[in-house]
């Protein structure tokens, strides 16, 4: 499938996300989330794009989006106005129907379309994982954590917050043990 509109949008503002955050710039605990629901949304679309109840879920991919990237470009400008202009440059680019990122086709096992200066870890649990465990980890390390499965979860940052969220994570299969 073509890479969607939305899915480039995705990959700018996570981009821009992780590059305030290198800056120590706080992120309100909300934004994580809601790209976290834009992904798994955007996923749960992209299956059967042509199915009628999928469909209706453009309008919440849109909504998601919309909210981050306007908390996000507030947040830019505190920085400066040349940083700014410089992420409303491909926000600008993207409404052109330009591809600021290649998106590289998702495989079944093969994590892929990680955006610039951001890693990526797929962990895969023997039983479900709740999410709501896991949005406090994500929150503290500054990492984004999206359900593929019920048991499949992919985490993107940086590597050192990757690395330390793994360590808390490890609790999780200590868990399925007994």
């Amino acid at each position: 499938m073509k890479d969607l509109p939305a899915e480039q949008t995705w990959m700018v503002l996570v981009d821009l996300l992780t590059d305030l955050r290198k800056r120590n710039v706080e992120i309100p605990s909300g934004v994580t989330k809601d790209i976290q629901m834009a992904k798994t949304t955007l996923n749960f679309y992209k299956a059967d794009p042509t199915d009628p109840e999928r469909m209706k879920e453009l309008k919440r991919i849109n909504d998601f989006l919309n909210s981050v990237q306007d908390i996000l470009l507030t947040l830019a400008d505190d920085v400066s106005p040349e940083y700014l202009e410089s992420w409303v440059d491909k926000l600008k680019r993207l409404s052109r129907g330009e591809q600021v990122y290649h998106i590289p086709e998702k495989k079944p096992r093969f994590v892929v379309g990680a955006p610039s200066g951001f890693s990526m870890v797929r962990l895969t649990f023997k039983k479900p994982i709740l999410e709501e465990r896991l949005q406090e980890i994500a929150e503290y390390h500054n990492i984004i954590i999206e359900f593929e499965e019920d048991n499949v979860i992919m985490i993107y940052g940086d590597k050192e917050s990757i690395k330390n969220s793994l360590k808390e994570l490890s609790s999780f299969f200590n868990e399925e043990k007994d």
